[in-house]
């Protein structure tokens, strides 16, 4: 706080004081001729009075002001001044902050010495897992991590960016940013319309095929350098597999045609700054352990 702004709070706060004490003083005695008689008079028999407050509630007044004097010399209040408790809101912050992390590493103290593995398997790791996850990632995740429309449903198996421990530890730590292109002017309502049956009945050896063959074709222009020749995507670039019947922004015909049409945009946001290095690790062996139930449920 510069020199003036201590200046002009400590004056400021001073010149309260004074005054309610002033305020006070001044209105704890009867004015006028008669007792409580201001000598103000209506309508002829209507007379102001002027009474002093109750002593009880004087005297409270008068405490709360001494208070107040005390506060401003124990505790910071005047400006700059430091108080003679020397406390700060900094050094409050430091102290619970250090026995927050003194429970949180004593928490995890049993947990370090677990291979990532052992942490999927160990109940007590997937209960604390648990929590971190419903504090972090079920706002967009779900809190069951069955996600929604642009969150992906972490307990079915499909990643991607890859369902290995060190591709999960990695997209928490740093996040991931996908994106769709959008082809609105690269493509005919034609192509477009072919692409859009082409993806949704991938698998279907009912589409028709000369419905399939046009789209095939636009397909290994447009899209295949993302989701492979073969349609089932490259996690290496966070592209979806187009073959099963998992769909991050909806399966229906409109929502596909809105994907191949206006493009997708999907962020995940780093944890690195927001969660300790044991919390990702054990949240992230949470996280695996939702799609490999099994190997979870070896310890119960």
């Amino acid at each position: 706080m510069s020199v003036f702004w201590h200046w002009f709070v400590v004056v400021v706060t001073i010149a309260s004081i004074i005054g309610s004490m002033w305020l006070l003083l001044g209105n704890s005695r009867r004015k006028g001729d008669a007792p409580g008689d201001t000598g103000h008079v209506w309508d002829g028999d209507l007379k102001e009075l002027n009474n002093p407050l109750p002593k009880w509630w004087f005297n409270l007044f008068v405490l709360t002001v001494v208070f107040g004097i005390g506060y401003l010399v124990v505790f910071p209040g005047l400006g700059n001044f430091p108080g003679r408790a020397g406390w700060t809101q900094e050094s409050e912050r430091d102290e619970r902050l250090h026995a927050i992390l003194a429970k949180h590493d004593a928490l995890y103290a049993t947990f370090k010495r677990e291979t990532f593995e052992e942490l999927v398997r160990d109940s007590g790791a997937r209960s604390i897992g648990r929590d971190v996850f419903l504090r972090n990632c079920a706002g967009c995740h779900g809190t069951d991590a069955r996600g929604a429309l642009g969150f992906p449903n972490l307990t079915d198996g499909d990643w991607l960016y890859g369902g290995k421990p060190e591709d999960i530890l990695a997209s928490i730590t740093n996040g991931r940013r996908g994106q769709m292109p959008a082809f609105l002017g690269a493509l005919s309502a034609q192509q477009a319309d072919d692409l859009e049956m082409l993806v949704k009945h991938w698998s279907d050896p009912d589409l028709d095929r000369a419905t399939r063959e046009r789209a095939m074709q636009q397909f290994n222009v447009t899209c295949a350098a993302c989701h492979g020749a073969d349609g089932k995507g490259n996690q290496q670039l966070g592209s979806a597999n187009l073959t099963d019947d998992v769909w991050l922004h909806g399966g229906s015909r409109n929502r596909i045609h809105d994907t191949i049409v206006f493009g997708r945009t999907s962020t995940m946001p780093a944890h690195a700054s927001i969660l300790s290095a044991d919390d990702i690790r054990i949240v992230g062996a949470y996280v695996y352990g939702l799609s490999h139930a099994n190997e979870s449920a070896a310890n119960p």
